[in-house]
């Protein structure tokens, strides 16, 4: 086991028993929330994506350690195996290592070597290798003439396909080729010839080279769908005149012999059909891979911010889903969600009813006092934003506005869970109803859609479908358990993102509340049908009771550690979690003392002293609220030079989508993020961010704008 936990801890900069123990834990049941939040004291307080990547690198070594043995066993069944070949397998570090080495004891499918062995030729073959230095090639050819081999030219042939194959088996030279191209080749694109580019989406990449070592993951991506689209033209610029120089000095070991022009034109046969071509096939391959990881990458940090974006609490909150033609619709919520009102208005053409439209929904305000609005961002967002501006102009009332992005809602709109829950209305109106709950609580409402749909990657529909759910998926538990669900108001769709839950467990804890009403004590969960004592160990922390009994059930510290708890409040003197003067205690307590004197740990107690000092502080309060509005911004407000805010909608490789108010995003370049030199704009902006731009460039022809975060 040592050796495969090793490699692990040395990647992550970590020990061996924080590894260990992470695996332990992960072997005995537990989630990866749970020991990220819940068991610090044994991985010495590894996050979750560190304990992710544990479970997923534990499994690619024993897939790696199962792979040497199965090849050991494979060489040795032909009685080839010696003590040196174990001892080269045991040390590759990766699959493709141990494969190079076993390519030369494959069962090869038929090939033009396999066909000069059938006829006999590998003596010939063995002979030119031995590098004789007197004596005729052709005189020893002559030997293999029969009627397999009709003649001279025919037997060296074969021989020299014999050598070709057996250059490309050397797993020595791959991993010199490999690690050259790696690190020396160019990547070399170019327009194809009679390629039609209508969009000029690839116009970048017409003339284009980079070294392969320096290329971005959004180029590598670009490059890839370009080339699959027939638009581009993708080679490898390398020294390929190297290898054959030096694998002919490895077979004739720098001596003069009569067979050198023969062993040298196999060599470059071998090198030029069988090596580049696999190796520049090999190395392509895991430039997409690693370019769709980093994109997964992305996107899953994009989501995992978007889902965090902070609520609106205590709103009534009007959504608005944008439409031309089949009008724009009015749904109010109430500051828990409830739908109080849908209605639809008919602002734009061709129907144009904007007089009608402005008493309809003034009328809306004043009957509900709505006190924040959603529009969703999609068709006709921004004559909407117009239409609503001019309405809060004409009004007393404190009413302010935000732009929602509707990426999904028509998805969700249309599904089982939307026809469940509204199946009196249509797909618009539930629309709406969505549009207006992403600003009250982002999180509950995304995580009824497919993170696929929501629309803040990059290059996502290139990207391998499973990794990228699997990664999406965690990224939505992750945060879901971040924040913690209310056991009496969650949905069904958010319980089965908690630790510890699933999809009939979760519909099991509505269920009981609906017959017994809201859960009084966090005890009360383990009578939910299904959800047995391991599954409440789990689950616990991260369901809160708002109005417990128990205090300690509307925070974060789990059941597990009240006792504790409760001695730290005695020894701090706090006599409960609303004691206003338990901030002077708190700031000056000692966690490693406390620890100590309380038979504790310390990263327990320091947590339960964090929890104290905010014991109802939201996890996404944190982050930045929508950016609201009272008026509009029209392109031709702006000049280049204009300051204003913004949000960040998408965050990619190349820099930052922040929507100013257009109908478009603008865009910051990732050089102008920062005047220090960063490396990934992740570096300086997150999905959800408010930021303060500088106009830099504006192309009224494409409604496009360049955007600077660099103080001008």
């Amino acid at each position: 086991m040592e050796k495969l936990i090793s490699p692990i801890a040395s990647t992550l900069g970590v020990n061996y028993a924080q590894v260990k123990n992470t695996l332990d834990l992960l072997a005995e049941g537990n989630t990866i929330p749970f020991i990220a939040r819940y068991r610090k004291e044994v991985t010495k307080g590894l996050d979750e994506e560190q304990i992710r990547y544990i479970d997923e690198q534990y499994q690619y070594q024993k897939n790696l350690a199962k792979r040497k043995e199965d090849v050991k066993r494979l060489i040795e069944t032909q009685g080839k195996i010696t003590p040196e070949l174990i001892a080269q397998i045991d040390a590759c570090e990766t699959l493709a290592g141990v494969e190079d080495i076993y390519r030369p004891y494959m069962q090869k499918r038929k090939t033009r070597a396999t066909d000069a062995i059938a006829k006999g030729l590998k003596p010939l073959a063995e002979w030119i290798l031995t590098c004789p230095i007197t004596g005729s090639l052709d005189d020893e050819a002559a030997k293999y003439v029969n009627e397999n081999v009709s003649t001279l030219e025919e037997a060296i042939q074969g021989a020299k396909d014999i050598l070709a194959e057996s250059v490309s088996d050397e797993a020595q030279l791959r991993r010199r080729i490999r690690e050259y191209v790696f690190s020396e080749a160019k990547i070399v694109v170019k327009l194809k010839k009679n390629a039609v580019d209508e969009e000029k989406t690839y116009r970048v990449y017409y003339a284009y080279s980079e070294r392969v070592s320096t290329l971005a993951a959004h180029r590598v991506m670009a490059i890839d769908r370009g080339e699959r689209e027939k638009i581009l033209d993708v080679g490898l610029e390398y020294n390929r005149e190297r290898f054959a120089v030096y694998q002919l000095q490895i077979m004739t070991q720098g001596k003069e012999t009569i067979v050198k022009d023969t062993l040298d034109q196999a060599i470059r046969d071998g090198l030029k059909r069988l090596v580049f071509p696999a190796i520049e096939r090999e190395v392509r391959s895991q430039l997409t891979d690693k370019a769709q990881e980093k994109s997964i990458d992305v996107f899953s940090s994009n989501l995992e911010r978007l889902l965090s974006q902070a609520p609106i609490k205590g709103s009534i909150i009007l959504g608005v889903d944008p439409a031309y033609r089949t009008g724009c619709k009015l749904a109010v919520i109430d500051e828990t969600g409830k739908l109080l009102h849908i209605d639809v208005i008919y602002p734009h053409p061709p129907v144009n009813k904007k007089n009608e439209a402005i008493k309809k929904t003034i009328d809306v305000l004043d009957k509900y006092n709505v006190n924040l609005i959603a529009i969703g961002n999609g068709t006709a967002s921004r004559e909407t934003e117009a239409f609503i501006a001019e309405i809060l102009r004409t009004t007393s009332a404190n009413i302010r506005y935000a732009m929602v992005s509707e990426a999904g809602a028509s998805v969700y709109s249309a599904g089982d869970l939307a026809r469940e829950e509204f199946p009196q209305l249509h797909v618009e109106e539930r629309s709406a109803v969505s549009i207006a709950r992403r600003l009250l609580d982002p999180l509950s409402e995304l995580i009824k859609i497919d993170p696929k749909s929501i629309g803040v990657g990059q290059y996502q529909h290139d990207l391998a479908e499973a990794r990228l759910q699997e990664r999406l998926d965690f990224a939505v538990v992750k945060t879901v358990n971040r924040v913690g669900a209310d056991a009496n108001t969650a949905s069904e769709e958010l319980l089965r993102h908690i630790a510890g839950l699933n999809k009939n467990v979760a519909k099991s804890l509505v269920s009981y509340r609906n017959e017994n009403g809201h859960f009084t004590s966090r005890n009360q969960l383990m009578e939910v049908k299904g959800l047995g004592a391991k599954a409440y160990t789990q689950a616990a922390g991260f369901l809160r009771i708002p109005k417990g009994i128990d205090e300690l059930d509307r925070t974060a510290i789990h059941p597990e550690s009240y006792d504790l708890t409760r001695r730290i409040m005695r020894e701090l003197n706090i006599r409960s979690l609303e004691d206003e003067n338990r901030g002077p205690s708190l700031a000056n307590a000692d966690a490693k003392a406390l620890a100590e004197r309380l038979n504790s740990d310390v990263y327990t107690v320091k947590d339960i002293l964090s929890i104290l000092s905010t014991p109802f502080r939201d996890y996404r309060d944190r982050f930045d609220g929508p950016l609201l509005h009272s008026d509009i911004v029209k392109i031709e407000d702006l000049k280049v030079g204009l300051s204003l805010e913004g949000t960040v909608r998408n965050v990619t490789d190349f820099g930052a989508f922040v929507d100013i108010g257009l109908k478009n995003d603008g865009l910051v370049h990732v050089s102008k993020l920062s005047k220090e030199r960063i490396f990934t704009p992740y570096e300086k902006v997150s999905v959800g961010d408010i930021v303060t731009v500088t106009v830099i460039g504006i192309d009224y022809e494409r409604n496009k704008v360049s955007l600077s975060m660099i103080e001008q």
